[in-house]
């Protein structure tokens, strides 16, 4: 083999006249993917559940196969989305029957945030870092968690948030990034604080060291009490 040969790195051995399939191959299985997901009846893009998104996949790695290797015939590939076809349809009958199945499959929205604090638990379950949480809460116009009444992580992945009226507002963490907020492990003064780790307020005196009693964590930030909710 030479390295930098043109002609192997443009075409190998196949004549000119191949990239004439190519572009059959590729309309073939562009043709095929828009039929599944038009057949299919789906959802848009940001509602993919899991399940969908493997289908998704699977037809991509068929698609690609076939639109770039001379030795992958068209029918199998045609039966390949066809039984796609049938397993999704067939799934998703099961699930407008079954509740349990429906749950299993697209799974159910988690909440990680009530009563303006964080659910610890649920925050393991879905495997968000707190960093990715702050910043959807910024993006949705929160500045503090005692604004929340409740937030869910929804199946889709999106985070679905319930303000509290202006007058129940509560004190509560700071959403914000670190250069915008202070956090101690002693009290500077005497004042309102929340746990970084689950947003529980709590009054501490000045030069006082404590745990938080629902989490254990002795990290702490000035609570804020801002009324403004979006």
């Amino acid at each position: 083999m030479s390295p930098f040969d043109i002609q192997r790195m443009l075409l190998d051995e196949f004549p000119l006249s191949f990239l004439l399939e190519v572009v059959l191959r590729a309309a073939f299985a562009f043709l095929a993917v828009f039929l599944f997901l038009k057949s299919s009846g789906r959802r848009g893009i940001r509602q993919l559940s899991l399940f969908e998104l493997v289908v998704i996949l699977t037809l991509g790695s068929a698609a690609g196969d076939v639109s770039f290797y001379h030795d992958v015939p068209l029918l199998p590939v045609a039966v390949v989305f066809l039984t796609l076809l049938v397993l999704y349809r067939m799934t998703v009958l099961i699930m407008t029957k079954s509740k349990r199945f429906e749950s299993w499959i697209d799974g159910v929205p988690v909440t990680v945030i009530k009563n303006g604090l964080y659910e610890l638990k649920s925050l393991e379950q879905v495997n968000i870092s707190s960093s990715e949480l702050l910043m959807e809460l910024r993006q949705q116009g929160v500045e503090h968690l005692g604004q929340v009444r409740l937030g869910l992580v929804e199946t889709d992945g999106d985070i679905s948030l319930y303000f509290y009226e202006p007058q129940d507002i509560q004190p509560g963490l700071s959403v914000l990034p670190l250069e915008h907020r202070t956090e101690y492990h002693i009290a500077p003064a005497s004042a309102l604080y929340c746990c970084v780790n689950c947003g529980l307020p709590r009054d501490l005196q000045q030069g006082q060291h404590a745990r938080c009693v629902r989490c254990d964590k002795e990290v702490w930030s000035t609570a804020l009490t801002t009324r403004r909710c979006r």
